[in-house]
């Protein structure tokens, strides 16, 4: 059978390696064992490929023959341009090699019809139930890799669908427990950022959206709740879910927000309930169901116990026709800055209900809609919404609350504030009861377009201070709840100050999908660094690009195994080497703690873009397994003499081979 590989990529080298490189090449894969959950056979049947990748380019007139027929794309190293002439029974060999070199879809594309109904091929493969093992943790490695190279790559819901496929083989077959437990760990970091990939999908993917959405309540569920503290795996601390939420928020609907926040609600979640009342406010002020409004009005009943959630009863109350007890709510509430911004915009009349009723339209139109999906655009006004027949066919049906004053009548009596010539007004419904028409008709002379200006200017003056919703008062609802179940201390502390703070814009900033959720299972590679060589002599560029490197191995081998500064100082083929070699350490749990030293012999220049470079290096190594220092693998390798050639990339140096002589 045809495998698409070259013996060149097999062995990790360059088609123009020497003899040396070849031999060291075929010794450092010799010794590089796969994983300890292989059998002997596996190990055995990817030795057969590279000890064969050896002996024919260790040939000279071998090697002559062979690369007269490979294509151009195989020259460069290019996967899929050649290909080699394996026996079945090499197969777990060649996908070994393959998973080393990164060609996780490729191993996956060869290796599942190799696995059908829980069952390999014996006849096939050579073997019985080994061969099935060992190609089934080979396709749930290449899974596993595969998902965390999408994951680096923001593909979430593709990095979900590769983890899932690896892990459902593996409990198929009930096999490698541990390695399942990896894949799961994965897919529950994995959750935040599959949510957010989904709700951000446009409005007519409604299948993706609402898959985002349920998966949101399982996060919910495991948590406890929007503030609950139960740990679900997802890494996540209380404070940073509350910063997830917030960022959730601007890409859910308002339909959507209240199904969700309502059902909080019930939890109990005071979180939950309040942010539930935003979306009935704006649903309701948005599509002119005042119904909405109502049950908006009947949950803030239940926090006021709590808190000064007076001000917002004060809008539903407007909202509702039901001025009395708007200005009953007005007196009762604490916020001293909405209540001076109501009071100047109610100069001249026998009440405060000008001022509030642009205070409602202001903050309704620029601090409720910017966080609802739906809503962020749209353009609405009090003299629309009591224009409309349903809402006054509603209100006027609408029986008096149990301890609540009853709706005012006959109409208004206070004068409009002076703010410039009348509007003219179209024509109203016949059925516009007096009362609510001239709600309306104070608000649009206070406004003279009839509607809230989205300038820039407006929306940075006076709102901030007159209309900045109340997410502080918020915080001390949770931490009343919290001190009823006695948890109090620092993360009390942090919850107010963030709620506080983070809640009070508007909108979010940034990107979409720009935030940084706590603890990824996998770290995204940091920004390419610009910082210029201090020296642009030889010696000073292969001084400063042979130090990067050893930092960059340091960093790849270590407690972390971060290879993402391996790309900044390597070149294929020893790139690919040394991001497999810092994979298969992690498999292993193996990791090195370095200490280096350098002293560059001689930099001579071969053209613009190359450098050769001799350095004597001293290398101390300890190896640590399991957290456990291994004296026996820990070496001490002193006075090395290696040479290094050099490539310029764009403004970079790169090392793209070495040899120790």
């Amino acid at each position: 059978m045809q495998i698409p590989l070259d013996y060149y990529r097999v062995l990790g080298v360059p088609v123009q390696a020497t003899a040396e490189q070849l031999e060291q090449a075929h010794r450092d894969r010799t010794l590089q064992l796969p994983r300890r959950e292989y059998s002997e056979f596996a190990i055995q049947s990817r030795k057969q490929l590279i000890d064969q990748a050896y002996g024919l380019l260790k040939d000279p007139n071998k090697r002559a023959v062979y690369d007269s027929k490979l294509a151009p794309t195989a020259m460069a190293s290019e996967a899929g341009g050649a290909t080699i002439e394996i026996h079945e029974q090499q197969l777990i060999g060649a996908l070994l090699i393959l998973l080393e070199l990164g060609e996780y879809e490729l191993v996956i594309r060869l290796g599942r019809p190799y696995v059908s109904n829980g069952a390999a091929n014996p006849s096939e493969l050579g073997n019985t139930q080994a061969a099935l093992s060992d190609i089934v943790l080979t396709l749930g490695l290449a899974c596993l890799e595969l998902g965390r190279e999408q994951w680096q790559q923001r593909q979430f819901e593709n990095a979900a669908e590769s983890l899932e496929t690896g892990q459902e083989l593996m409990v198929r077959e009930g096999l490698f427990l541990e390695i399942q437990a990896e894949i799961q760990a994965d897919l529950n970091r994995l959750k935040p950022y599959r949510i957010l990939e989904l709700v951000a999908r446009p409005l007519e993917d409604k299948a993706g959206r609402q898959q985002g959405i349920e998966l949101l309540r399982t996060i919910l569920d495991s948590r406890g709740g929007i503030e609950g503290a139960n740990d679900d795996a997802s890494g996540l601390g209380v404070e940073e879910f509350l910063q997830f939420v917030q960022q959730l928020r601007s890409y859910l609907t308002s339909s959507e927000q209240q199904a969700l926040f309502e059902a909080e609600a019930q939890r109990p979640s005071a979180v939950g309930a309040y942010l539930s009342v935003y979306a009935l406010l704006a649903r309701g002020f948005a599509t002119h169901q005042p119904s909405l409004v109502r049950r908006a009005k009947q949950r803030l009943t239940q926090l006021t116990e709590r808190q000064d959630v007076y001000l917002e009863q004060a809008v539903c109350s407007v909202l509702l026709g039901q001025t009395e007890e708007a200005t009953h709510a007005l007196e009762r509430s604490q916020e001293a800055d909405p209540i001076a911004f109501i009071q100047k915009n109610s100069q001249g009349a026998p009440d405060l209900l000008p001022g509030l009723c642009l205070y409602t339209e202001r903050w309704l139109q620029q601090d409720v809609f910017p966080f609802f999906r739906d809503l962020s655009q749209k353009e609405s006004t009090l003299k629309s919404y009591f224009a409309d027949e349903q809402v006054q066919s509603y209100l006027e049906s609408m029986p008096p609350e149990d301890g609540r004053l009853p709706n005012r009548s006959p109409s208004f009596s206070y004068a409009p504030v002076p703010t410039g010539p009348p509007p003219v007004m179209p024509p109203q419904p016949e059925a516009v009861d007096p009362q609510l028409a001239e709600v309306a008709e104070q608000v649009a002379t206070l406004s003279p377009e009839g509607q809230l200006s989205r300038s820039p200017e407006r929306r940075s003056g006076s709102r901030r201070s007159a209309a900045s919703p109340k997410w502080g008062r918020l915080a001390l609802v949770i931490l009343l709840g919290l001190l009823c179940l006695g948890a109090v201390g620092v993360l009390l502390v942090q919850i107010i100050s963030w709620l506080s703070g983070a809640f009070s814009g508007p909108r979010l900033q940034g990107e979409p999908l720009a935030i940084d959720l706590a603890r990824p299972a996998i770290e995204i590679p940091a920004a390419e660094s610009t910082t210029a060589a201090p020296d642009t002599s030889p010696e000073g560029i292969a001084e400063t690009t042979i130090q990067n490197w050893y930092e960059a191995k340091a960093e790849a081998m270590g407690a972390d195994w971060n290879t993402a500064a391996l790309e900044e100082v390597l070149l294929d083929p020893a790139l690919s080497q040394w991001q497999n070699r810092s994979r298969g350490s992690r498999r292993d749990g193996v990791y090195v703690e370095y200490d280096q030293s350098l002293e560059i012999v001689s930099a001579e220049t071969i053209d613009d873009d190359q450098i050769r470079v001799t350095a004597q290096v001293s290398e101390v190594a300890q190896v640590y397994q399991a957290g456990t220092l291994d004296e026996e693998a820990s070496y001490q390798d002193e006075d090395l003499t290696v040479e290094y050639l050099l490539e310029r990339q764009g403004d970079r140096w790169l090392i793209s081979s070495y040899e120790v002589l």
